[in-house]
């Protein structure tokens, strides 16, 4: 472990994990990602609706996702370009402003009430993000293939900048809070309840990929040694 790279517990039973990494500090919520939290969509997934959905298995897809600048737009319109019909239900609508929902280009468009990408029930090709089916047809990680605000969820990082330019960055549960004004009318929110608690693994296992993708294949490493 180097000066750069170091472990810095201040409650190593309880309290988050700490790692400093060059400028940055990481904080990792130790209860997380400690915990079975696991996605449930498709099984009991109640939705973000502001009544119960579970008949209609959107999860989180029924806003647009929101692009994470110009340059996660671009690469998002090149890969639904390379999507077949047979993946993609709603490809016919895609129109004008692409795959999203004006000109501005900051999110995608909604098609009868979800997200552009997202098959519905029944589709032969396969029901959820036509982005992460892609992905997985590749042999790729969907990390790579959707927009950044879906492959992180439920995870969330808050950064804060330090006058002296170091970042520390926290990571931690996705809360009804950061939903922004849809969060108030929410029936429902996946990590505050009992029902998503059922995984046969951690969630520092279960979104290991995620969290690598986050953070960096060393700083994971460590997180993974000390959360064991």
């Amino acid at each position: 472990m180097t000066a750069a790279h170091r472990d810095e517990d201040a409650d190593p039973e309880s309290g988050p994990v700490v790692i400093v990494d060059g400028d940055v500090t990481w904080n990792f919520d130790r209860r997380f990602l400690t915990s079975n939290w696991t996605c449930i969509w498709g099984r009991g997934c109640k939705g973000i609706l502001d009544a119960p959905a579970e008949h209609l298995d959107q999860g989180c897809c029924s806003i647009g996702a929101e692009m994470a600048d110009a340059d996660e737009a671009m690469t998002i319109s090149a890969l639904a370009a390379t999507l077949d019909a047979d993946l993609f239900e709603h490809r016919n609508a895609v129109d004008g402003d692409d795959v999203f929902s004006d000109s501005t280009r900051t999110n995608t468009k909604v098609v009868d009430g979800a997200c552009i990408f997202l098959n519905r029930p029944g589709f032969a090709g396969g029901q959820g993000c036509a982005l992460h089916l892609a992905a997985l047809r590749a042999g790729e990680s969907p990390t790579g293939w959707k927009p950044s605000v879906c492959w992180q969820l439920p995870l969330k990082v808050d950064w804060v900048l330090s006058a002296d330019g170091t970042e520390t960055a926290t990571v931690r549960g996705w809360e009804r809070r950061d939903w922004g004004d849809e969060g108030a009318t929410m029936h429902w929110c996946c990590t505050e309840g009992p029902e998503a608690y059922i995984g046969d693994r951690p969630v520092v296992e279960s979104l290991a990929d995620e969290l690598t993708t986050l953070v960096g294949h060393e700083v994971y490493v460590t997180l993974r040694r000390r959360l064991r």
